[in-house]
């Protein structure tokens, strides 16, 4: 655990070094998300936090995020999507169109995280990120510097080689603030409508948007391009 931590460490000191104020952490508020802050404001780091309000979060996220800022002192910047375009998009197809069609849930994720994040990623040069290659098939060959097609920055993946078990031994040691639904089973926390408990033998993301889900675990838009997790799908922006 010690070597993970200290590479983890090691690699948001080089990517703070290299690039300063042009780094963002946009933190999806789950476990990693925990380890993460908790590395970043423990040592000193002042790499700004942001997340993503998509409207439809559960309470449990909301309660981190506060936790966070009370434990850690800081003020989490929370970016919103354009309520103009929510609105056209929930006029025209209605309140649950992510459950009508793939493209309807994209569309959805489109505008309530994909065009938030490209805000948060105005003026930036790197951004960070709280993946890990147990996470699932598609994130097997993340490496722990890459440059982010889509959005033309680089990308830091300091949790890349951590176990969920090693995620979850540095929050219990640390007593660090988390996301009550991973007592429920939750592995990956998103919007509550989209998010379910997984079950044994379930790749951590399985509970994503599920009903997708009939050969691989889907991504939103933030961090892939295929709605598949598949490998040798390359990275295009797609997913949080």
């Amino acid at each position: 655990m010690s070597a993970l931590i200290e590479q983890a460490v090691k690699l948001l000191r080089v990517a703070k070094e290299t690039h300063g104020d042009a780094l963002v952490y946009p933190c999806s508020m789950g476990l990693e998300g925990s380890v993460m802050v908790d590395l970043i404001c423990r040592n000193g780091l002042d790499i700004p936090i942001m997340t993503l309000d998509t409207g439809r979060l559960p309470q449990a996220t909301y309660d981190v995020v506060s936790a966070f800022e009370e434990r850690y002192g800081i003020r989490v910047r929370v970016l919103f999507p354009d309520c103009h375009e929510v609105e056209a998009m929930v006029r025209e197809h209605g309140v649950n169109l992510f459950r009508k069609s793939v493209e309807l849930r994209k569309d959805c994720c489109e505008i309530r995280k994909v065009r938030p994040l490209m805000r948060a990623l105005e003026g930036k040069e790197a951004w960070i990120t709280g993946r890990r290659r147990q996470q699932s098939k598609g994130r097997a060959d993340l490496q722990l510097i890459e440059t982010d097609v889509v959005y033309g920055l680089k990308k830091y993946n300091p949790l890349l080689e951590w176990s969920l078990n090693d995620v979850e031994e540095y929050v219990r040691t640390n007593g660090v603030p988390y996301n009550r639904l991973h007592d429920a089973h939750y592995q990956s926390i998103g919007c509550e409508c989209c998010t379910r408990a997984i079950t044994v033998g379930e790749d951590e993301r399985a509970g994503r948007w599920w009903w997708e889900n009939d050969d691989g675990v889907a991504e939103c838009g933030l961090h892939v391009m295929s709605i598949k997790q598949v490998t040798g799908d390359i990275e295009d922006g797609e997913g949080i």
